[in-house]
């Protein structure tokens, strides 16, 4: 993505600015820097990056950038572990938040009248709270459920006439599932869903959308740039559009640090140009896209970037071979008879590696056999390793009303 110059005018005071806050983080980040030495493009992507590991080592608010009088609220990202990544916002923050969620339920189709269902969680998760502060800013009606408890998740779907679901793609599974074994779809008034949190595949979204009737979109965002809501997928269904005006974007080859033209596959890099809780340059988001280049067929004009195909440290190394779950999606989604569920464990016996895939197929026992050679088949043929195939039948595999773990190392 080429950078503007108003672009590289707004980092450079950016850093100037962060360099004047006094045993911070980032005066100690930018210590050799001098902001006026940053001309070019050029000259910005040799400035260091910034990942997780940075912002563990700032808890709890070593990551502020303004005085803690104008933090109005702390949020932490769902995925840590060990020491928790905590993000300070200010008031300006929150609303610029607000104002790019609602972005991305315009770009939806979503308007005031629409009633919005709300099941991811709140709390220290920005989830839950981004979806609202986006709806109400849009001026719909937000019915603010939470997570669990799907007795009464669908009672109040057909109560209060919601008409858009928020969800996991999990949890929105989930629900399709009940909705479908209960038989009250046709007293639901779903016509969309908004799907973020996690990555998921063709097959999966397919069933959802069919099971509920509803049009489907992707929502992005982390915790550490905002949380959700800094891009969505649109009616074209090609690639999610991002808020230039707040963001700017890189792909970088995730070995070499380099950045890649646009169209190529890599990490996405983020740098955040108007935040002011937790300013961050070249954040290290670890998920891997794409940018797109051209207009995008629905008309709109924020630029766009590929659905996220997987992550560099969801990455597992069996027999010498790199897999994503992404990939498994894909080759999943191309056999006849498997179902969008499944369930990858790795094992090591007797000196060697051993991969069994257990996935949800609707076919009669006297034919899963077959299924599974199939599926054995193409999955040496694509990705080069053999597995042990296990056809299982639908709704065996466990469904999670937060994000599923479909890969499950067990080899340390």
């Amino acid at each position: 993505m080429t950078m503007k110059q108003e672009v590289l005018d707004i980092i450079r005071e950016q850093i100037r600015k962060l360099k004047t806050i006094e045993n911070g983080f980032y005066a100690q980040r930018f210590a050799d820097i001098d902001p006026d030495a940053i001309r070019t493009q050029e000259d910005f992507e040799n400035l260091p990056f910034t990942d997780k590991g940075n912002l563990r080592d700032a808890y709890p608010l070593g990551l502020a950038a303004v005085p803690e009088e104008e933090i109005v609220r702390i949020h932490s990202s769902s995925g840590t572990t060990g020491t928790p990544v905590i993000i300070p916002y200010t008031r300006k923050d929150v609303d610029d938040w607000a104002e790019m969620f609602k972005r991305c339920y315009e770009i939806a189709g979503i308007t005031p009248k629409d009633r919005v269902h709300i099941t991811p969680g709140y709390g220290l998760w920005t989830a839950g709270i981004g979806f609202q502060a986006g709806a109400e800013r849009l001026g719909a009606m937000v019915i603010p459920m939470g997570p669990g408890n799907t007795d009464k998740q669908i009672r109040f779907m057909q109560d209060m006439g919601s008409t858009v679901l928020c969800a996991t793609s999990s949890y929105a599974l989930l629900l399709a599932e009940e909705i479908e074994k209960r038989g009250v779809i046709n007293k639901l008034k779903l016509k969309k869903g908004v799907i973020g949190s996690e990555r998921w595949g063709e097959k999966m979204r397919k069933r959802i959308a069919g099971e509920l009737g509803v049009s489907l979109y992707d929502i992005y965002g982390l915790t550490e740039i905002y949380g959700p809501g800094i891009g969505i997928s649109c009616d074209a269904d090609k690639g999610m559009h991002v808020f230039d005006d707040f963001l700017y974007f890189e792909v970088i080859d995730p070995k070499t640090g380099k950045n890649v033209p646009d169209g190529e596959i890599g990490e996405l890099v983020i740098t955040t140009l108007r935040k002011e809780g937790a300013p961050l340059i070249r954040y290290r988001t670890h998920d891997l896209t794409r940018i797109l280049t051209g207009e995008c067929p629905c008309g709109c004009k924020y630029p766009r970037i590929e659905a996220i195909l997987g992550r560099t440290d969801d990455m597992v190394k069996v027999k010498g071979v790199n897999i994503f779950p992404g990939q498994i999606d894909e080759l999943l989604h191309e056999v006849e008879g498997v179902s969008s569920e499944y369930q990858v464990m790795i094992d090591h016996f007797d000196g060697k590696d051993r991969i069994t895939l257990f996935f949800e197929t609707e076919m009669p026992a006297e034919e899963r056999k077959a299924l599974g050679t199939a599926v054995q088949a193409h999955f040496k043929a694509r990705i080069g390793v053999t597995v042990v195939p296990k056809p299982v039948s639908i709704g065996e595999l466990p469904r999670s009303e937060k994000k599923s773990q479909r890969i499950f190392d067990n080899r340390y």
